[in-house]
């Protein structure tokens, strides 16, 4: 039996997908970028194969990957900015 936490959160995902301004393809390859980006590997699961069925290219799979993977990285650089600014780190005291 599933809590009421349970239920309330299907309830509120399962709306997620009745939208009023994505279409459908851009519903999915929006699901796709956060599962990815949340590293969830059942919800990317998923939604690859909702991609599939609902015919997106491997491109724009490939297109959205590397949107994911942009961010990821450029949130990484920001990461060790902060770490050096607050911890007065200067890297250009460190060996060549």
């Amino acid at each position: 039996m599933l809590g009421k936490h349970q239920e309330a959160y299907g309830a509120f995902y399962s709306s997620t997908h009745n939208n009023e301004h994505l279409d459908t393809k851009t519903e999915l390859l929006v699901g796709l970028a956060a599962a990815m980006a949340m590293n969830c590997l059942p919800c990317t699961n998923y939604y690859l194969k909702q991609a599939k069925r609902a015919g997106i290219t491997q491109g724009e799979v490939s297109d959205v990957t590397a949107k994911v993977m942009a961010v990821s990285a450029g949130q990484k650089k920001l990461q060790l900015q902060e770490v050096l600014e607050r911890y007065d780190i200067d890297l250009s005291s460190f060996a060549n």
